[in-house]
Protein backbone atom coordinates (compact mmCIF):
# COMPACT_ATOMS: atom_id res chain seq x y z
CA UNK A 1 0.00 0.00 0.00
CA UNK A 2 3.08 2.41 0.97
CA UNK A 3 4.26 1.68 -3.07
CA UNK A 4 0.92 2.93 -4.43
CA UNK A 5 0.96 6.17 -2.01
CA UNK A 6 4.70 6.87 -3.29
CA UNK A 7 3.67 6.60 -6.85
CA UNK A 8 1.03 9.01 -6.15
CA UNK A 9 3.02 10.84 -4.43
CA UNK A 10 5.34 11.26 -7.15
CA UNK A 11 2.61 12.09 -9.71
CA UNK A 12 1.21 14.94 -7.68
CA UNK A 13 4.27 16.08 -7.50
CA UNK A 14 5.12 16.01 -11.16
CA UNK A 15 1.93 17.77 -11.71
CA UNK A 16 1.93 20.32 -9.78
CA UNK A 17 5.03 21.53 -10.46
CA UNK A 18 3.95 21.19 -13.95
CA UNK A 19 1.33 23.73 -13.62
CA UNK A 20 3.28 25.98 -11.43
CA UNK A 21 5.68 26.32 -14.42
CA UNK A 22 2.94 27.63 -16.84
CA UNK A 23 1.90 30.84 -17.73
CA UNK A 24 -1.65 31.13 -16.46
CA UNK A 25 -2.44 32.39 -13.35
CA UNK A 26 -5.56 30.01 -12.64
CA UNK A 27 -3.03 26.76 -13.17
CA UNK A 28 -0.49 28.29 -10.92
CA UNK A 29 -3.06 28.36 -8.38
CA UNK A 30 -4.22 24.85 -8.47
CA UNK A 31 -0.36 23.55 -9.14
CA UNK A 32 0.07 24.97 -5.64
CA UNK A 33 -3.01 23.20 -4.55
CA UNK A 34 -2.13 20.11 -5.94
CA UNK A 35 1.51 20.21 -4.63
CA UNK A 36 -0.19 20.94 -1.10
CA UNK A 37 -1.94 17.45 -1.11
CA UNK A 38 0.93 15.69 -2.04
CA UNK A 39 2.69 17.01 0.63
CA UNK A 40 -0.51 16.07 2.77
CA UNK A 41 -0.10 12.45 1.45
CA UNK A 42 3.53 12.42 1.54
CA UNK A 43 3.51 13.18 5.63
CA UNK A 44 0.88 10.37 6.02
CA UNK A 45 2.67 8.34 3.89
CA UNK A 46 5.53 8.53 6.22
CA UNK A 47 3.55 8.27 9.10
CA UNK A 48 3.05 4.54 8.22
CA UNK A 49 -0.30 3.28 6.77
CA UNK A 50 -1.96 1.36 9.91
CA UNK A 51 -4.95 0.85 11.64
CA UNK A 52 -5.49 0.26 15.47
CA UNK A 53 -7.02 1.65 18.45
CA UNK A 54 -7.24 5.53 19.01
CA UNK A 55 -4.43 6.35 21.78
CA UNK A 56 -6.40 5.46 25.22
CA UNK A 57 -4.66 4.46 28.00
CA UNK A 58 -5.81 1.16 28.83
CA UNK A 59 -4.87 -2.57 28.88
CA UNK A 60 -3.77 -2.61 24.71
CA UNK A 61 -1.97 1.04 25.57
CA UNK A 62 1.54 -0.25 23.22
CA UNK A 63 -0.65 -0.99 19.93
CA UNK A 64 -1.79 2.18 19.06
CA UNK A 65 -2.16 4.87 16.41
CA UNK A 66 -0.15 8.04 16.59
CA UNK A 67 -2.84 11.31 16.19
CA UNK A 68 -0.01 13.42 15.12
CA UNK A 69 0.29 12.95 11.82
CA UNK A 70 -3.04 13.34 11.38
CA UNK A 71 -3.38 16.48 13.35
CA UNK A 72 -0.82 17.84 11.19
CA UNK A 73 -2.35 17.27 8.43
CA UNK A 74 -5.85 18.36 8.98
CA UNK A 75 -3.59 22.01 10.44
CA UNK A 76 -2.01 21.62 6.98
CA UNK A 77 -5.15 21.50 5.20
CA UNK A 78 -7.39 24.52 6.83
CA UNK A 79 -4.32 27.07 6.23
CA UNK A 80 -4.15 25.75 2.48
CA UNK A 81 -7.93 26.16 2.27
CA UNK A 82 -7.11 29.76 3.50
CA UNK A 83 -4.05 30.23 1.37
CA UNK A 84 -6.13 29.03 -1.70
CA UNK A 85 -9.30 31.15 -1.81
CA UNK A 86 -7.25 34.36 -1.24
CA UNK A 87 -4.91 33.41 -4.22
CA UNK A 88 -8.47 32.67 -6.13
CA UNK A 89 -9.79 36.11 -4.74
CA UNK A 90 -6.14 37.53 -6.31
CA UNK A 91 -6.06 35.98 -9.28
CA UNK A 92 -9.89 36.94 -10.18
CA UNK A 93 -8.89 40.60 -9.10
CA UNK A 94 -5.85 40.44 -11.39
CA UNK A 95 -7.51 39.19 -14.20
CA UNK A 96 -10.16 41.99 -13.36
CA UNK A 97 -8.09 44.60 -13.24
CA UNK A 98 -5.58 42.94 -16.24
CA UNK A 99 -8.12 41.93 -18.84
CA UNK A 100 -5.59 38.46 -18.69
CA UNK A 101 -4.24 35.82 -16.80
CA UNK A 102 -1.04 35.13 -18.63
CA UNK A 103 2.21 35.70 -16.45
CA UNK A 104 4.29 37.08 -19.59
CA UNK A 105 1.62 40.19 -20.23
CA UNK A 106 1.18 40.73 -16.45
CA UNK A 107 4.91 41.70 -15.81
CA UNK A 108 4.38 44.06 -18.64
CA UNK A 109 6.82 44.99 -21.39
CA UNK A 110 9.52 46.16 -18.86
CA UNK A 111 10.54 42.17 -18.58
CA UNK A 112 10.68 41.64 -22.49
Amino acid sequence: MEIIMSVTVGILFAVGVYLILSRSLLRLVLGISILSHGVHLLLMTMARLKTGAPPLLGEHAENYVDPLPQALILTSIVINFGLLSFFFVLAYRSYLKLKTDDMEEVRGPKYE
